[in-house]
């Protein structure tokens, strides 16, 4: 008898959790030795219980799967973390295959590509659907934005004009008239609204 694959769940959504559980448990070869509902008691219970797997929910109470991924790596460079979220835009899917994710799977996938994709990372491979990894391919062809753009960028999604901008960074409306006018350029798009709609859609900010 082979050693069963251990699982962690990460879902802040009790009933998605719970499907996800009794899932694992019709598998002859899974066990689930640990739940949690957010991020910081994910980074706990990894601590404790030492997964093979780890199914990580990337939008979390008090820490984000990102971070969560982040601190396990750091304890455990060799942890081994498959994304499982409803989020696709390309920016989250970079970040957390940055942080050490060996998987990223979309929740509309089927049991079958659930259960392979253990199988796969658990071997040590890596699984990518090819609809996430066209996103990937997007975001490592685009422009990186800067850190000070991500501010200005992250303050125009929450309503701010250029002078509040301004005061906000202690920068002149001009030099935020000039982040504006890169932003634009390297998302592609027109302007301020579109900036911010597209930021969202990518998950470059969060609302």
């Amino acid at each position: 008898m082979t050693e069963p694959i251990r699982i962690m769940v990460v879902e802040d959504h009790g009933v998605v959790r719970g499907g996800l559980i009794a899932l694992l448990k019709t598998i002859p070869d899974f066990t689930v030795v640990a739940e949690a509902k957010t991020g910081k008691e994910a980074v706990d219970l990894f601590g404790k219980h030492h997964p093979d797997i780890t199914l990580m929910d990337l939008r979390l109470p008090e820490m984000g799967g990102v971070e969560a991924i982040t601190r396990i790596r750091e304890q455990t460079p060799g942890a081994r973390i498959i994304v499982l979220t409803t989020f696709d835009g390309d920016e989250d899917i970079y970040r957390a295959l940055q942080a050490g994710a060996r998987g990223y799977l979309l929740k509309g996938m089927s049991a079958d590509e659930l259960i392979d994709a253990i199988r796969v990372v658990h071997g040590g491979g890596k699984r990518i659907p090819g609809p996430v990894a066209e996103r990937l391919a997007e975001r490592m062809s685009g422009h990186e934005l800067t850190n000070r753009e991500l501010d200005v960028l992250r303050l125009i999604v929450a309503g701010n004009s250029n002078r509040d901008i301004g005061k906000a960074l202690s920068i002149s409306e001009a030099t935020v008239k000039t982040h504006i006018n890169s932003i634009l350029s390297k998302l592609d798009v027109n302007d301020r609204t579109q900036a911010a709609t597209t930021a969202i859609q990518r998950g470059i900010v969060h609302l």
